[in-house]
Order: structure tokens, then sequence, then C-alpha cells
């Protein structure tokens, strides 16, 4: 049988799996859901989320033994030795791909509390996982454009309050919250457009961030600054699903969160927005130039022209990785 025939049955098979497992996870979690529903009290959740994260937490196992347990992909991780799952934590990653969720999974699972994404509204319909979602506490929050922010500005507080009504409820068991701050996944179009300042990034946004760490800055142990490289190019859901994804490289760092930053109101306050800004810019410098230190460092090697037939340069061999 051909190599992409392969491939393709892989992706195929790691589909079916990874459907079947979130079904089976879904339906106890919804169950156990319920009662939380029914009652909202602080000593219910105390005992039910544990619960809830403890069969999420199972369910992404299952997905890594799916997606990892096969070698096909060669994970390079560094810095997550110390982190402790009984610790809260606020994490930040740069976004190129879906896969960057499957990643932080692969790299955080059980090592730190399960990690709490911010969501995006329209992502509360995707079938079942999209109600699982829901019932664990995954913040969903809507985007509105400059125009109907202009129209209805009472439409900026909503964001705010749903942060805090989320990290309300985080601050009863250990948590980790995750934001991607550049609130999308990173293309060259993008990246164009912004005109931004970095090489592999795009521009930051401290909005649910600074919400977060204002929300409940004082339970966080640290932050968590995650980057993740893929030195033979950014793969889709798909190929990574297919096993064409051969390499990824994730550098995680400890960092202690500025207790200034944890204090006063993001959107009204002029200060604290540039000093929000400042200490992103610097977050960001250092994560640009780690990435490309990476990509530098896992390039393929030019061999000497003494090696490449008829002494010319080997074929390749000054070729970045896409």
């Amino acid at each position: 049988m051909s190599r992409p025939f392969l491939s393709s049955l892989r992706g195929a098979l790691a589909a079916v799996l990874l459907a079947v497992n979130t079904i089976a996870c879904a339906v106890p979690i919804l169950l156990v859901a319920v009662v939380k529903l029914v009652l909202p009290f602080k000593p219910v959740r105390r005992v039910v989320d544990p619960v809830l994260n403890t069969l999420a937490t199972a369910w992404i196992g299952v997905n890594n033994a799916v997606l990892w347990d096969d070698r096909r992909t060669r994970l390079d991780v560094q810095g997550h030795e110390q982190l402790q799952a009984r610790d809260w934590y606020m994490v930040v990653s740069n976004h190129q791909s879906w896969v960057d969720i499957l990643v932080l999974q692969r790299v955080l699972n059980r090592r730190v509390p399960m990690l709490k994404f911010f969501l995006k509204w329209e992502l509360i319909f995707v079938p079942v996982i999209g109600v699982a979602w829901w019932a664990l506490d995954f913040p969903f929050m809507r985007r509105h454009g400059k125009a109907a922010l202009r129209a209805h500005p009472e439409l900026r507080t909503k964001d705010r309050d749903a942060t805090r009504r989320a990290c309300a409820k985080f601050s009863l068991v250990p948590t980790s919250v995750m934001t991607f701050p550049e609130g999308t996944r990173l293309t060259p179009d993008k990246k164009a457009r912004q005109a931004s300042p970095y090489r592999h990034l795009l521009k930051p946004k401290a909005g649910s961030l600074a919400m977060s760490l204002h929300a409940l800055g004082t339970r966080f142990h640290s932050l968590l600054d995650v980057t993740i490289v893929y030195p033979d190019g950014v793969p889709d859901f798909w190929e990574f699903l297919s096993g064409r994804c051969p390499r990824v490289l994730v550098r995680v760092h400890v960092r202690e969160i500025e207790p200034a930053l944890c204090v006063g109101d993001y959107t009204e306050d002029t200060a604290l927005r540039r000093d929000y800004h400042r200490w992103l810019d610097g977050l960001w410098q250092a994560k640009d130039a780690e990435i490309e230190a990476l990509l530098i460092a896992s390039a393929p090697r030019a061999l000497p022209a003494s090696a490449a037939p008829g002494g010319a340069p080997a074929d390749g061999a000054t070729q970045r990785p896409r």
C-alpha cells in the first residue's frame, strides 16, 4: 500500500477513536454537570468540580494515547519538570494551529490542573464537545467589532463580566487558566495586516490575560509561558492525525506574576494598560528570539562541499523549515 494511503488510513482511525472517546467521556461529564446545575452552591461545587476535572483529565489522557503513543511525532519538551498538579497557573502560549491545544494537553496533562481555555462563543455549538466545555466551566467569549462597540459601548463589559464569573468558579479548586494572547492563529496574511514587529508572532493582546489576573491573581502560583515550534512546518489538524508532523519543540518557562498586574481595572486604567503592554511586549520579544533560535538549531545541517555529489552543496542545505 502507498504511503499516502496509509497516512490517510491512520488519520481516519485516529479520528474515529477520538470521536468514540469524546462521546464515552462526555456522557458522564454531562450527567455530573446536571448535579451542579440543579444545586449551584459552593459546597456542592467543591465536590462536583474535582469529579468533572478528573473525568476530563481521563478523556485527555486517552486522547493523548491515541495521538502520541505510536511515537510518529517526536516531542522535545524542556522546563516542565517542576510543575505541581495542586497549584493554580496562568498559562500563555503562541498560537499557530489547532494542534497547539493537543500539544499543550500532552505536555501539561496531569502535571498541572486541567487547562481551561478561553473559547469563542460559537464553539459552544460544536456537537457534544461544546456542551462538555460548558459543563467544565470553560469561559466562552463573544467578539465584538469596532462598529458594534461604538454603537453599543455596554458590550465592552460583557466579556469582562464573563471572565470574572468564570474565575470566581476557578477559585474553588486548583485550575490552570489558558489563553493565547495573539487571539488567533498565526498566518502570513494576518501578520502582514497587523504589521507585526515580531518575526514569528502576531501582536499580543492583554485583555483576557489582564481580566484573569485581576479576578484570580492572588490564587495563581505562577505564569507558565509556553513556546511551541514546529521545525518541519506548522501542521493542520488532519496532517497531525495522519502522522505528518515529525517534530514538535516545546519550551516551558515558569515566571513570577508581578503583584501590580493583579490590581486595578485594565479596561479603565490607562497607566495599567501601558504596563501590561510593556510586560507582554517583553515576553513576546523573548519568545520571538527563542523561536528563531530553535528553528536555527533544528534546521538541516549543510554538508561540506566535498560530501555532496560533484562537490556541489547538498540539495536543501540552505533551506529554512517551511
